[in-house]
């Protein structure tokens, strides 16, 4: 009988074809190593589901972009036509448009301030019994994101006026936190068109935390000035103007992002109209206006060109004229068919340029 030492000497020239066989044999008697994972049945729970990674959404909102690459580019040449019209007129037609679309904006969150509340919020910081001064600050902040300043990009929560307290606890969630969540998101979507990634980040405004009481202007005037991209005389895209339906929040990124340039291309044609008409009424005011001597008819006239409404004493603080010359001038303007009156009360009265 050969002893240990001979019979690995023996198997020295075919180690591993004597290993293998040698497992073969034994694996049957392993009785205490587990089976395969595929026999084992699943008994567990389900447990939350993991969220998909940004670039999962960003990929979503991609594909909807190639699904509406031309209206895409439809809604992007109007609002190019829109930007070179603002750039070549005067300042105060990118306030008029500013004030109409933050009120209509009001109307969409709910605050539903009229144009002739805001207007005198803006101008003089009036406001009636009946108004709320939360909704009025929330729509005064609108007007002046739209009408100028950094856009979001640069720092979102300057932009949104919003910072966390001082004395926030540790365990609190920081906004600067959720912002820079946000801001991640934005950024890393650079890809896509500007006006994708507004719609993009009007839709993940809430998801991100993002969302408080009038967080739906925020998101709207946010997603405006990301809009329009590099344009230096549109620098929000009306989204508002004539009815807020591209706003609504249901539906795939594909169904969302067609509602949205909907949206878009019906409030732009509104500025458009908006412009024409004023700048039409500008031409006639002026020629019938020529007789007048001074400087308050021509400030009355640029006045009404930059405000839907004015009231005198709105005319008296924006043309540094006197409450007689104001008051004089405007009962020309309105003998003369240039202005109507719309309010029909005795105090409080209010004037809009005639179409």
């Amino acid at each position: 009988m050969k002893d240990q030492a001979s019979v690995l000497t023996d198997d020295f020239n075919d180690p591993l074809i004597t290993i293998e066989e040698d497992e073969e044999a034994h694996e049957e008697d392993l009785w205490f190593l587990p089976g395969p994972s595929e026999e084992e049945p699943d008994d567990l729970l389900p447990g939350p589901q993991a969220e998909p990674p940004d670039t999962a959404v960003i990929d979503d909102w991609a594909k909807a972009e190639g699904v509406h690459a031309a209206r895409l580019a439809r809604v992007a040449g109007r609002l190019g036509a829109l930007d070179d019209r603002l750039l070549r007129g005067p300042e105060g037609w990118r306030h008029r448009l500013a004030l109409l679309e933050a009120a209509d904006l009001s109307w969409f969150a709910g605050d539903r301030v009229s144009s002739d509340r805001l207007a005198l919020w803006v101008s003089m910081r009036l406001s009636g019994a009946q108004d709320d001064p939360n909704a009025l600050a929330r729509v005064g902040w609108a007007v002046r994101r739209l009408t100028g300043g950094p856009g979001p990009m640069a720092d979102l929560a300057a932009f949104l006026d919003r910072r966390d307290p001082e004395n926030i606890e540790d365990s609190a969630e920081r906004f600067e936190d959720r912002a820079g969540g946000w801001l991640d998101v934005m950024i890393t979507a650079a890809d896509l068109h500007p006006i994708t990634r507004a719609c993009m980040g009007f839709h993940l405004w809430s998801l991100a935390g993002l969302g408080q009481h009038g967080d739906q202007i925020e998101a709207a005037v946010t997603a405006s000035r990301i809009a329009a991209g590099d344009q230096k005389g549109a620098i929000f895209a009306p989204l508002a103007m004539g009815g807020a339906g591209g706003l609504r929040v249901s539906g795939s990124p594909a169904e969302r992002l067609a509602r949205w340039l909907d949206g878009m291309s019906s409030a732009i044609l509104t500025a458009m109209r908006t412009l024409d008409d004023i700048e039409a009424w500008t031409g006639r005011a002026t020629n019938v206006m020529a007789q007048l001597s001074g400087r308050t008819p021509v400030a009355l006239r640029r006045t009404f060109s930059q405000w839907p409404l004015v009231s005198a004493p709105m005319a008296e603080a924006m043309t540094g004229a006197s409450r007689a010359a104001v008051q004089r001038n405007l009962a020309w303007m309105e003998a003369s068919g240039l202005i109507r009156e719309v309010t029909g009360q005795g105090r409080y009265r209010m004037w809009k340029a005639t179409d």
